[in-house]
């Protein structure tokens, strides 16, 4: 085997970041491009070292014609590295991106868990955490959003996915492929600027590189793992104010009339009023104000908050006794009772 200051990397990355124990049970997302092809190569080239229990997940997303000859190819690959695959086939189109991520983290958790994988491992690179930045900034995102694209995070209670590129560039997966013939399969649909990723792919990072900085995919990498550090502070931070601000169960009145109303309403909120303390959240610097308004949230509506419902909420902690919002989305509204802020439902019509 060629010993490559990539394979170093990886394996110095792998192991100072904790990523994966020896001999673990890894299921690698590969869709035959350069970015996965360069992982599975550097994971199989590093297995005797870790003695990892490898195999190849890939997913049909059914929205090309050569869709079916792609899955074909990547088997064929899986079986020359003597590899086990799991192929899954979306049973419709999934035809936004969006939809086309979730689709295929469910898909490759079901895998994982019928055949007891621990970790799932994806070929995201550097150049990936640079466009998704770009992205959710251009969108409008504070920190979170902005540092989305982290070195591991849960599936589910069990199943962690693990992405070990996210130092290498894509012109560097590239170069890799080359230097040891991998067969990449081209996808067309990467060449498609009705997606808005491919625009920052094509047009918006190449310009910056002309333009600003020829490294601006690293540069901009770099800002998303100083976020991320600073995000998990921050997170941990909020979670212990909310917990001395918050009282469950406390207070006049309760969620619906009868009791019935709850599921009614949203089958995520709790029995009881949600009450927190005006005069703990009041000491506490805005940032954490806002994650503490958005993990509160989190818990009750039943999708994730926007800026609005944070703000709305986070202008409470200092508004005049008895000011309230207008109802956020599945019933709830948020009322200052002198020291207290509470959330409730609304009341049965």
């Amino acid at each position: 085997m060629v010993w490559t200051n990539l394979h170093a990397k990886i394996h110095r990355t792998i192991r100072s970041r904790l990523l994966f124990e020896r001999g673990q049970r890894l299921l690698v997302a590969v869709s035959g491009g350069q970015d996965s092809l360069c992982l599975m190569k550097l994971l199989l080239d590093l297995q005797p070292k870790w003695e990892w229990e490898l195999g190849i997940a890939h997913c049909d997303h059914c929205w090309r014609d050569d869709s079916q000859a792609n899955a074909h190819h990547v088997e064929k690959l899986a079986q020359s590295w003597g590899v086990s695959f799991y192929l899954e086939i979306a049973s419709k189109p999934v035809n936004t991106e969006a939809t086309a991520r979730d689709w295929r983290y469910q898909a490759l958790s079901a895998i994982a868990q019928a055949h007891n994988y621990q970790y799932i491992v994806t070929g995201h690179t550097a150049s990936d955490r640079a466009e998704t930045l770009l992205y959710n900034l251009m969108r409008g995102t504070g920190a979170d959003g902005l540092q989305a694209l982290t070195w591991q995070r849960p599936l589910t209670q069990n199943i962690l996915l693990v992405r070990p590129l996210l130092e290498i560039t894509r012109k560097q997966t590239e170069q890799f492929c080359q230097d040891f013939q991998l067969p990449i399969w081209e996808d067309s649909t990467n060449q498609d600027l009705k997606y808005a990723r491919n625009r920052i792919r094509q047009e918006l990072i190449p310009y910056l590189q002309a333009n600003f900085n020829p490294q601006v995919e690293l540069a901009i990498a770099q800002t998303a793992e100083l976020l991320q550090a600073e995000v998990e502070y921050l997170e941990q931070q909020a979670q212990q104010l909310k917990e001395e601000a918050k009282e469950w169960g406390v207070g006049s009145g309760e969620w619906g009339v009868g009791g019935d109303i709850k599921s009614k309403i949203s089958p995520s909120f709790p029995s009881s009023p949600v009450r927190l303390n005006r005069r703990v959240l009041q000491k506490a610097p805005l940032a954490l104000q806002r994650r503490v308004m958005r993990q509160v949230l989190q818990e009750i509506l039943p999708d994730a908050p926007n800026f609005e419902h944070i703000e709305k909420l986070t202008a409470l902690i200092t508004a005049p006794n008895l000011s309230q919002t207008d109802p956020f989305p599945g019933g709830a509204i948020a009322q200052v009772q002198g020291d207290w802020l509470t959330l409730t439902a609304l009341k049965a019509q």
